[in-house]
């Protein structure tokens, strides 16, 4: 089965050779991992389409031609997941498969905006009612994944190391292969 590796792993410092470490431990499981940054053939009218256009394009054609999506969803640039991981995994769960999520922040979304806005408030700066549901990110994240039939793994990991541990996506990755073979 093809599985879609969405995530902010694309702009890490070598974004192939994780591409490779994921792909790898999907392998252990019996699961094909398809990294975004895979070769994929264009067809020919894209030619014509900015190169970012053609990036987007080519994504929603390796999600399409998968099985399910496991999503990187560490906090990426503030305290919340990557905006296009959490694009890929709405288009897969609007295709009516399975969403996995995984991240290497074990706190909750309000406890890590509060941190980064540097205030214990229940609203932000511009007096804007802070999400507090305890989730690991937005409630349309999580819904999505339990809707689907998939979970979401967490690993506490200190904020300097939190792109170099896999525990949780193989742990993800394991709840996967456990619900297709059950």
């Amino acid at each position: 089965m093809r599985v879609y590796l969405a995530g902010p792993d694309v702009f890490l410092p070598e974004p192939v050779a994780r591409g490779a470490r994921l792909k790898a431990i999907c392998a252990r499981y019996g699961l094909e991992g398809v990294f975004p940054l895979d070769p994929f053939t264009e067809p020919a009218e894209w030619a014509a389409l900015p190169h970012s256009h053609r990036i987007a394009r080519k994504n929603e054609g390796h999600i399409a031609a998968c099985a399910a999506l496991i999503a990187n969803l560490t906090p990426f640039r503030g305290p919340s997941a990557d905006v296009g991981t959490v694009f890929e995994l709405g288009f897969m769960r609007a295709l009516g498969r399975p969403v996995f999520g995984w991240s290497n922040a074990g706190s909750d979304l309000a406890t890590r905006t509060r941190a980064w806005l540097g205030h214990h408030d229940t609203r932000d700066d511009e007096g804007l009612h802070i999400e507090d549901f305890g989730l690991c990110d937005n409630l349309m994240i999580e819904a999505a994944i339990v809707a689907s039939g998939g979970v979401t793994i967490l690993q506490d990991c200190d904020f300097a190391s939190r792109w170099d541990h896999l525990e949780a996506f193989e742990r993800c990755v394991a709840a996967l292969q456990r619900t297709l073979n059950p």
